[in-house]
């Protein structure tokens, strides 16, 4: 029997250099809950999913973010309009690189953060 799980992604870690000044960045931005954490050995902050018992994790963590548009693309959904969240990047301090791609689904844009992490943000209403 063949293990399939129901998501392949059980957790992601986005290095950054200020955690409260990118926790403020993607609460702007994706319009959604993320919390500080100081519970383990060190601190991070959580992005909170609608259901914790099938929701992906994502958190966030002092280090050393790669270099600048280079390291791995994480996807987030951010509220709202695609053209609503662009403008959330740019006004929060990052830079939007790509126009909207269309996709079956739905439809995306590439950002930098404030650290240079790539990120994309899919359209959710």
């Amino acid at each position: 029997m063949t293990y399939q799980p129901e998501h392949f992604l059980v957790w992601g870690e986005l290095p950054v250099t200020d955690l409260d000044r990118s926790i403020a960045f993607y609460k702007a931005v994706t319009q959604g809950e993320v919390t500080r954490d100081e519970s383990g050995p060190n601190p991070m902050a959580v992005f909170q999913p609608k259901d914790m018992k099938t929701g992906i994790a994502l958190s966030m963590y002092p280090g050393k973010p790669a270099v600048r548009g280079t390291g791995s693309t994480l996807h987030l959904s951010a509220q709202g309009a695609l053209e609503d969240t662009m403008q959330r990047v740019r006004d929060a301090g990052g830079e939007v690189v790509s126009e909207p791609i269309p996709l079956p689904a739905g439809r995306f844009f590439y950002a930098l953060d404030l650290d240079g992490n790539s990120v994309g943000f899919f359209e959710t209403k």
